[in-house]
């Protein structure tokens, strides 16, 4: 484990012993929660930061004591029995609700992240990297930032900030056109070599905030972003769909993207589908998940389900998508746009982490960035560059631009955020369902996506999954013990809810969202639908994430969940499509850039990526956003092209 970080005081740490206790006693296979548990689970959220101590640490605290008017006693002094009914009382609660998931979630994933609990059931641990993996002559062209032992000055044709769906896309194009590229890359270069399969592990090194990244609310929100060569495709599941034409059909209607439809985007899509190897999961690795949806579908007459278009087309179904492939099957930019980019004479920093935007006569004309070293000191590196592409991602391309009073004359940066909200429903079979040896996410259901739902599978391993789990006690033990007849999916919301990205603490992103009634009320729509699907192919129990239901024995226990009454916090909420903090437009009052992705306020600066979308799409937005920047590429390369003319002309 090495040395023990510690965050939690001595008071602290037996409260939360004795929270530990209650919530995961021993079962029949897997042993109960101690004080090993603790550390773990210390250690991982002590990795996490000081905001997420004093928000822990202030939730356990309100635990101890909220158990003095009940019982007379603080909570680390009941029973274990009273201890259990303090925890389900505060399930009940809209707040405290909240704040138990926020000291379970953590517990559950580092009680479970045990190979002897994996083995127990017959679950696969961790992979065995491969000791060696082919070198490539592009891999010379990327330099860790580490490796610059003083300050750097550089010069290019295009600097591009960032190398997921956004960025890379066009750094390849600009490099085929023989234009000299530089990408910059906050995150460190991972490969196969590195992907052992540990989701925990894996989140520290390649998610932002170790995987919690929060937009705060109405209820909180996580949104798991990457950070790291290939951003969030090289830790997504894979999908790749389409914009749906009603969404192009709103581009065009409301915000005036007249040139915006299917025929115009369509040479753009294919020419990302070939470089992804888009096709569907092969249902020999779908599975047990798959395998149960469409069962209850077409008992219940749902006809438009079928396995997902991914871009892995070699899969072989190992469920590790959202933590490195270990084989490479997923075509992620870190493993097909990058490289494809480096080849062609691109280059690439990895570690720099860029402050500013260089301006000069209303024109971006390059980049600064620091580099934190091992020994603690940081080196800059400043970029000179005929044009500035800006592909830091939904949440950290507002703050960028904000501290450089760039790009806001509209006051609509960083507003306009959405998220694709989504839950899950998890439901106990007889039948083994061994999702933990499947594709993720191969599945969907598409029946409701005119209302706003679609259906997609979302499968984790164990201790990932345990995590999910909003159950805890006896029952909850029982339950993960069964976990290989467990099956796990998910639906999102197509929301018109509104959130924001601010300016926090240290420049760091704020992230703000809030639920609305309607979008509110589809969450419910969603949780109904699945519930009633997982009943049609005869789960015993049903298991949504929505508070106070956390248990469905029966369809009529589903009739009554669907007539209750609910708000935003009684749900347990993911999402993992932020978009729209950039937004494209025509009006530059309204909006931040034109549909070339040209920032309206400051020319040779262009922004791609999911900031820039314009809208919550209803599916998957990783394809769209490529297809958007193949396009912007081509704009971006007219515009190095005049500059070359007019120099020559000069």
């Amino acid at each position: 484990m090495g040395k023990r970080q510690t965050f939690l005081n001595n008071t602290e740490r037996e409260i939360f012993l004795k929270l530990a206790e209650a919530a995961l006693p021993a079962g029949k296979i897997f042993p109960g929660a101690d004080s090993e548990t603790v550390s773990k689970m210390e250690n991982f959220i002590h990795r996490i930061g000081p905001a997420a101590h004093y928000g822990f640490r202030a939730a356990l605290w309100a635990l101890e004591v909220q158990a003095l008017p009940r019982y007379g006693r603080p909570f680390s002094k009941l029973s274990s029995e009273k201890r259990l009914a303090m925890l389900e009382s505060w399930q009940q609660g809209e707040v405290t609700r909240l704040w138990l998931r926020m000291l379970l979630t953590p517990l559950k994933a580092a009680h479970f992240n045990n190979p002897k609990m994996f083995e127990a059931i017959g679950c696969r641990y961790a992979v065995e990297p491969p000791a060696q993996i082919e070198e490539h002559r592009w891999q010379q062209n990327i330099t860790s930032g580490t490796n610059l032992g003083q300050d750097e000055e550089m010069e290019c044709d295009a600097v591009v900030v960032g190398t997921g769906a956004g960025g890379a896309p066009v750094a390849k194009e600009l490099a085929e056109r023989g234009y000299a590229v530089l990408l910059l890359e906050e995150g460190e270069y991972f490969t196969r070599k590195d992907f052992n399969g540990r989701p925990i592990e894996m989140q520290r090194k390649m998610y932002r905030n170790g995987g919690f990244t929060i937009a705060w609310g109405n209820s909180f929100f996580p949104i798991p972003a990457g950070k790291t060569v290939g951003g969030s495709t090289t830790i997504n599941s894979g999908t790749c769909y389409r914009i749906p034409e009603k969404t192009l059909t709103r581009w065009r209607t409301e915000l005036g993207l007249s040139e915006f439809t299917p025929e115009m985007l369509d040479p753009y899509y294919r020419k990302v589908e070939e470089i992804l190897q888009v096709a569907p999961a092969k249902m020999e690795y779908v599975g047990g998940p798959g395998r149960v949806i469409a069962r209850g579908c077409e008992t219940l007459g749902y006809k438009n389900h079928k396995p997902l278009l991914r871009n892995a087309p070699e899969c072989d179904g190992q469920g590790l998508c959202c933590f490195g492939c270990p084989t490479d099957a997923k075509r992620s930019t870190n493993v097909s746009y990058v490289p494809e980019a480096l080849k062609n004479a691109a280059q690439l920093v990895t570690g720099v982490k860029v402050e500013k935007i260089l301006t000069q006569g209303g024109k971006a004309v390059g980049v600064e960035g620091s580099i934190k070293h091992k020994d603690g000191k940081s080196t800059k590196l400043k970029v000179r560059a005929k044009v500035v592409v800006v592909s830091c991602g939904t949440f950290y391309t507002p703050p960028l631009l904000l501290k450089n009073n760039l790009c806001n004359s509209s006051g609509e940066l960083g507003k306009n955020l959405s998220i694709h909200p989504a839950s899950q429903v998890l439901a106990l079979f007889d039948e083994e369902i061994n999702g933990s040896r499947t594709i993720p996410q191969g599945y969907a259901v598409e029946e409701f996506a005119n209302e706003g739902l679609m259906f997609e599978g979302a499968f984790v391993p164990l201790d990932i999954g345990a995590s999910a789990l909003t159950s805890f006690g006896p029952r909850y033990m029982d339950i993960v013990e069964n976990y290989n007849h467990v099956s796990a999916f998910g639906f999102m919301v197509q929301d018109s809810s509104r959130g924001q990205v601010r300016l926090g603490p240290k420049g760091e992103p704020l992230l703000l969202y809030w639920l609305n009634q309607r979008d509110t009320k589809l969450m419910q729509r969603g949780m109904e639908i699945l519930s009633r699907i997982y009943f049609a192919a005869g789960a015993k129990e049903v298991y949504p994430g929505l508070s106070g239901w956390e248990t469905l024995r029966s369809t009529r226990d589903v009739d009554r969940m669907a007539r209750a009454k609910v708000s935003a916090r009684h749900f347990d909420i993911t999402a993992y499509h932020p978009l729209g903090t950039a937004r494209m437009g025509l009006d530059p009052d309204k909006s931040v850039v034109g549909p070339t992705h040209e920032a309206h306020d400051v020319r040779n600066l262009f922004i791609c990526d999911g900031s820039a979308v314009p809208s919550s799409l209803g599916v998957n937005p990783q394809m769209t956003i490529m297809a958007l920047a193949t396009r912007a590429s081509e704009f971006i390369a007219r515009r190095l092209e005049k500059s070359y003319n007019a120099r020559e002309a000069a």
